[in-house]
């Protein structure tokens, strides 16, 4: 029986036989492909401290793109709570082992988790960087902003006046419409449609990378508020107002005859 493989690099700029001669060269990890109805790509991360304690610091959901859907572009904070807890105690082991190890400081670990029929999730660990990533700083964003702290029993953030915060967030939004603008012209935007972050309400906008803006058309932002929905509501509607204000100015209309 012939079977067909449809297969594509990430980077189209890999060709094949490069490729295969690294692969004869230096070898190569085989895989197992997780697969199922439902597939999502969370993320924990966490902290050894010098006393030898493991910190579990937040989950996040990871927001994929890319030509397969492999590159990462942002996050929402906290993980879907029907798998929060769970990749947080498989995180917790591997967090325990590490600090037998010795290991100091910030890690995270990817997961693959898969839903079955019956609704279930299962979680696989699938990556270990030893580092701060692309979720360490829009979770340091919130919690330097509102003071609230993250309960991994709970998988909850909760501010010190009790509400439950949240955010969507992004390195990468980009359009060649953004190199329109400058620094000075965002924060215009910002204030005037009133994205900012509002202490008062403890929600809003923060833009970060703005060098990006005009130079390559890209911009990050973090969007907080109290529910998901409420997170993604404001940085839907940023995004929105980013690319209406640096479209095209309309056309005069033209004189009466």
């Amino acid at each position: 029986m012939a079977i067909n493989f449809h297969l594509a690099f990430e980077d189209a700029s890999v060709q094949l036989s490069s490729y295969l001669a690294d692969f004869a060269q230096d070898g190569g990890i085989v895989e197992e492909r997780v697969d199922g109805a439902e597939v999502r790509s969370p993320s924990v991360q966490l902290r050894v401290t010098p006393l030898g304690e493991v910190e579990l610091l937040s989950t996040h959901d990871q927001v994929l793109g890319g030509p397969t859907g492999q590159r990462y572009m942002g996050c929402r904070f906290p993980a879907d709570f029907g798998y929060a807890q769970a990749i947080t105690r498989e995180a917790a082991k591997v967090g325990r082992r590490l600090a037998e190890e010795g290991l100091l400081g910030r890690f995270a670990i990817d997961f693959v988790v898969v839903r079955d029929p019956s609704g279930t999730w299962a979680p696989y660990a699938i990556e270990l960087n030893l580092r701060k990533g692309g979720t360490t700083h829009p979770f340091l964003t919130l919690q330097f902003l509102t003071d609230g702290r993250y309960d991994p029993a709970t998988a909850l953030f909760t501010a010190p006046s009790g509400r439950e915060k949240h955010l969507v967030a992004t390195d990468h939004l980009e359009s060649e419409l953004f190199r329109t603008l400058t620094t000075d012209d965002l924060f215009d935007i910002v204030v005037r449609n009133r994205l900012h972050f509002d202490q008062a309400r403890q929600a809003g906008v923060v833009f970060h990378m703005l060098s990006g803006l005009s130079e390559l058309g890209s911009v990050g932002l973090t969007a907080v508020g109290d529910s998901p929905a409420d997170a993604d509501a404001l940085f839907r509607r940023a995004e929105r107002i980013l690319l209406e204000e640096a479209g095209p100015a309309p056309e005069p209309p033209l004189p009466a005859l």
